[in-house]
């Protein structure tokens, strides 16, 4: 039985041809699979499962709430992480969809293979404002605060927030060493690596460069396998009898 995992598709209305892609995807690929796993930033932003009931926007996502429902009920078991896009999907979101919410990090065993999933942003400590911002944000107390606002509010949060990443990127840009801050960081690899006895692969996406990298680390040796986001093409994780291959998908042809 095949096993899909994907991250990074930033579901949003400005993209409408990725979610026809991702729909598509779902009906000729996924109804067969044992499993499909999701590893987060799955939509552009998310600001509360109670804009799934509301007349503007709630429309946006119920083709795609309808898809993970249906193949839900037809025995695929889906499964969700947050990312930093979409850290306030909850459980409203989750029983709509028939999906089951994982914990960041989640270790995973396919056949003989011991697989840690997670999404990826919390390996990026060199980014220190981020990871402060992500402190925060991740707190039962400031989302209830930011929950307990109105849904306009909130949205507009969320566009300033997602014009500010897009300034801090575009700033890093013009460094010496472009983007490297938003990679992860080696210490942080191997640290987690440590704390789950070495698992034979970490499976994570956030930093959009997909790729396999062997990690060799006291005495064994793991691989850590980058996801790719959802743009002009996908590259997600198949794991099937053959094991754990890189996947890429053309969207957009």
């Amino acid at each position: 039985m095949t096993t899909w995992i994907i991250s990074d598709l930033h579901l949003c209305a400005q993209r409408p041809a990725v979610t026809q892609a991702f729909l598509h995807w779902l009906r000729t690929e996924v109804t067969t699979a044992e499993a499909l796993y999701i590893l987060g930033d799955f939509v552009e932003v998310w600001v509360g499962d109670d804009i799934l009931a509301d007349p503007q926007h709630g429309a946006e996502f119920a083709p795609i709430v309808q898809a993970l429902r249906a193949l839900s009920d037809q025995g695929v078991r889906l499964y969700f992480m947050h990312g930093n896009r979409d850290f306030l999907i909850g459980q409203g979101f989750a029983q709509a969809s028939g999906l089951q919410l994982l914990s960041d990090p989640t270790l995973l065993t396919l056949g003989e293979t011991r697989i840690l999933l997670s999404h990826g942003d919390a390996l990026c400590s060199d980014d220190v404002a981020y990871q402060q911002f992500r402190s925060q944000v991740r707190t039962p107390q400031w989302q209830q605060a930011f929950l307990s606002q109105p849904l306009a509010a909130r949205l507009a949060f969320a566009e300033q927030a997602r014009q500010q990443s897009t300034q801090n990127k575009a700033m890093h840009a013009q460094t010496t060493q472009p983007m490297d801050i938003m990679d992860v960081n080696a210490a942080a690899v191997l640290a987690l690596l440590r704390q789950y006895d070495y698992p034979d692969i970490l499976l994570h996406g956030h930093t959009h460069r997909p790729g396999r990298h062997p990690v060799q680390i006291d005495g064994h040796v793991c691989e850590r396998i980058v996801l790719g986001d959802w743009h002009d093409d996908a590259v997600c994780a198949r794991w099937d009898a053959h094991g754990l291959q890189l996947h890429t998908l053309s969207l957009l042809a």
